[in-house]
């Protein structure tokens, strides 16, 4: 990857603000900047890190804008390139202008992620804590924002760089063993091999035991609110979301098409979907609604059930059951302001919250208990390390079946070149997960989600 040239781009997003950036990152930046930027004193003379007030000039001479300017030369700067900084007024003209003369002056526009692709080039960051950048600023709630930063601050490549470590030091110890095949290998080493191994296998899998509850931190949980007509399932939205999103009136069957509305509980994000009642019927519109909760029901991550409590559950009650059978459920009792009764198998087997969506009795602990179904009941985990990116999942698991394979082919007596490709393997699928043996097109997908600038 050509990494030689000089790229510029607009830090901050199109449109009207009280500032806008533009930054430049490569060996002529600063030459650049010396020949439109104009402070009080020389450019040359201008102290690394340093906001400097002067005027922005076309190449013509003419102004374009009153400006604070920044160098920051390498390496200690975002890139570990000299990277420059244009703080002028916000608004796309003024942005544009300077982009433009720029670009004229022979420095390119910066591709998607470009800077920080950069960064991981130069070594300022590895891999991991690179896709941590766009995570922090896609985050979509508080948890997910700590995730990011601990993955940011090198967490996640610790732990991973540790796995490495104990891998390649076995896989010396087999090399050495290949190089000197005369001696026999003592069965204290064999126990060693197989202990360490073992080892990071256990670990591996202590990490990925993490994933779902890191996953939902990331990315969110999908929330259907399902259940037959008219028990309450508008009502118990509303009352969730804190507003009369969904209409709500005593015909049944008002809701016909699903209902999306996005919350925060206890820092998970949370996407919440209203569907309409689940029935039999020969109404073409409405039909059409209850496929799609039905739909809905197979893709979610949890299934409000919602039941009336106070009658006993009905043929339509049990279709809606059946529509969430491959999807976890949480059944929600509504009414229990009114009298209640007892809940036959199988809707009484459920783990289940008592809740009023008229009165908003019994809402706190159905969030509380959402919650506590994903993250634990302490909802806190924010001093461990979480699995979050399915990327690097998926390496960790090869790496697992790579060790696996090790010691199965260590118990049949393989050869030890055979032990040592699958030592090999685990160490290239780790390796993906940091950057050092990351293939271009992998690399490439992951930067083209950054925005431009970053």
């Amino acid at each position: 990857m050509e990494i030689s040239d000089t790229i510029v781009a607009p830090a901050t997003p199109a449109g009207e603000g009280g500032i806008g950036i533009v930054r430049v990152s490569g060996p002529a930046g600063e030459a650049c900047l010396e020949k439109f930027f104009h402070p009080h004193r020389p450019v040359s003379s201008l102290k690394s890190h340093r906001l400097y007030y002067g005027r922005f000039r076309s190449s013509d001479g003419k102004i374009i804008d009153e400006v604070m300017a920044v160098i920051m030369r390498r390496p200690n700067s975002y890139t570990r390139e000299d990277v420059v900084e244009i703080h002028c007024h916000g608004g796309t003209l003024v942005t544009r202008r300077i982009l433009d003369e720029l670009i004229d002056d022979g420095l390119r526009l910066a591709r998607p992620g470009e800077f920080t692709l950069r960064a991981f080039m130069n070594g300022r960051l590895d891999l991991t804590q690179a896709e941590a950048v766009i995570d922090v600023i896609r985050s979509r709630s508080d948890a997910a924002r700590h995730i990011a930063l601990g993955q940011l601050e090198g967490r996640l490549s610790t732990l991973i760089g540790g796995y490495r470590e104990d891998i390649a030091d076995l896989l010396a110890r087999i090399e050495a063993q290949i190089d000197f095949p005369e001696e026999d290998i003592p069965e204290s080493d064999q126990a060693l091999f197989a202990h360490i191994c073992k080892q990071v296998i256990d670990q591996i899998d202590g990490l990925l035991a993490t994933f779902d509850s890191g996953r939902v931190m990331r990315e969110g949980i999908s929330v259907l609110i399902l259940g037959r007509p008219n028990v309450g399932k508008s009502s118990l939205m509303n009352t969730l979301i804190g507003e009369a999103r969904a209409i709500v009136t005593p015909v049944a069957g008002t809701t016909r098409d699903t209902i999306e509305e996005g919350l925060c509980l206890g820092g998970l994000p949370l996407r919440l979907v209203d569907a309409a009642g689940v029935r039999h019927t020969e109404d073409p519109v409405e039909a059409e609604g209850v496929r799609r909760a039905r739909h809905k029901a197979s893709t979610a991550d949890l299934v409000l059930l919602v039941v009336d409590g106070g009658r006993p559950p009905d043929e339509d009650d049990l279709l809606a059951l059946e529509s969430a059978r491959d999807t976890a459920v949480l059944l929600v009792v509504n009414k229990c302001d009114l009298e209640t009764i007892p809940l036959p198998a199988p809707f009484g087997e459920l783990p289940q919250v008592r809740v009023s969506a008229h009165t908003g009795a019994g809402i706190e602990a159905l969030k509380e208990r959402i919650v506590s179904i994903f993250v634990g009941s302490d909802g806190d985990s924010r001093e461990s390390i979480l699995l979050s990116d399915r990327r690097h999942r998926q390496a960790l698991l090869r790496a697992r079946e790579a060790l696996q394979r090790f010691i199965e082919a260590q118990t049949q007596e393989y050869s030890l070149e055979f032990m040592a490709l699958d030592l090999k393997e685990a160490l290239q699928a780790l390796g993906e997960i940091t950057g050092e043996t990351t293939p271009d097109d992998i690399l490439e997908r992951i930067f083209t989600r950054f925005c431009i600038g970053k």
